[in-house]
């Protein structure tokens, strides 16, 4: 794509595509994340989005200047999936631990997409409200402003990397997937008390538990390291 991107009050075009619909931000963003979930990330190209809307893909520019454009567009949406019907109940361990776990839900559940949008900073309307509300829980909490960001840093970053891993896992071809699941009873469950002793003795536990996601408990860690710091009233 290229520098011809249009204001949203300014672009005219409204006749539908092939489709019968009517081109949009929306819909290309939409679209962009259904053939991203069945082709992976070559299909994030102007001619496959072309296509599949129906529309000229010289069209897109009147929506997006390139296609990293479009990329933080996707990574957006991403975000602001994650937070719908989220609500603040006013404990702030009850509205991160949620925001959290929403986080690596919407990422695992969209692995391809997650895989190239997780990492990328969109500045865009979803991901601030997220910071907004992130630091809101904090600084309502009592956290004084410096540690707040400090913690706000952490809980996103464990949040968006454990999503990237969960995604990528969840990405893995079956073939493949099965085959690191097998490892653990084909080589882990094999080895000797006399040269593993500790992993013999856990064997059972450590391959149920890694058959999951290791986010839900190092989310409670971090809870529980952030308590630690929260200031007490008479410490404020």
């Amino acid at each position: 794509m290229s520098e011809r991107v249009v204001p949203e009050g300014s672009r005219q075009r409204r006749r539908p595509t092939k489709q019968g619909a009517v081109l949009s931000e929306r819909l290309i963003v939409d679209t962009a994340l259904r053939l991203i979930a069945q082709h992976g990330a070559e299909a994030l190209s102007v001619r496959r989005l072309g296509a599949a809307l129906g529309a000229d893909p010289t069209a897109l520019y009147r929506y997006f200047r390139n296609t990293d454009a479009l990329l933080l567009a996707v990574a957006d949406e991403m975000i602001g999936r994650a937070q719908e019907g989220w609500t603040a109940t006013g404990d702030w361990r009850t509205d991160l631990r949620a925001m959290g776990l929403r986080i690596n839900s919407c990422y695992r559940n969209n692995p391809q997409a997650a895989a190239l949008a997780a990492h990328r900073t969109t500045g865009r309307p979803h991901e601030t409200l997220a910071v907004e509300r992130i630091l809101g829980i904090l600084r309502g909490a009592g956290f004084p402003d410096d540690l707040a960001v400090r913690i706000y840093h952490a809980f996103v970053d464990q949040a968006l990397a454990f999503a990237a891993q969960d995604a990528a896992a969840a990405a893995l071809p079956t073939a493949a997937r099965e085959k690191d699941e097998e490892v653990w009873h084909a080589v882990y469950g094999r080895l000797s008390p006399d040269t593993h002793p500790n992993i013999a003795a856990t064997f059972p536990l450590l391959a149920a538990d890694m058959s999951g996601s290791g986010y839900p408990f190092a989310l409670e860690l971090m809870l529980a390291a952030v308590e630690a710091l929260r200031p007490t009233e008479r410490g404020a």
